[in-house]
């Protein structure tokens, strides 16, 4: 039989996060909402690193098409880097004509 995964909104881990930030323990607040405390910890090195940006969906898609418009965008500089390169040799050439 399989589990089914608990899947919490951005508004509960704010609110649990902040739970903790205002004084309460892990533990306690863990116990009270029945969530791991790991998971807690998670959560909190993640509202730590991005505050504006934590919790922004569903789960590490976020991440993942940052991680591709980086890789996107670099693309173009270097496609960018090339064209201008050919442009020059192109020149080159029609100036030795």
């Amino acid at each position: 039989m399989a589990v089914k995964r608990r899947v919490f909104s951005r508004e509960f881990k704010l609110r649990i996060v902040r739970e903790i930030l205002a004084g309460k323990t892990q533990a306690q607040v863990a116990r009270e909402h029945q969530i791991n405390e790991y998971t807690l910890s998670r959560w909190c090195r993640a509202y730590r690193k991005n505050k504006d940006r934590a919790f922004p969906g569903k789960g590490w898609v976020s991440q993942t098409e940052e991680g591709r418009i980086a890789s996107l965008e670099r693309m173009i500089g270097r496609l960018t880097m090339e064209n201008d390169l050919l442009k020059k040799a192109l020149q080159k050439l029609e100036e030795e004509k």
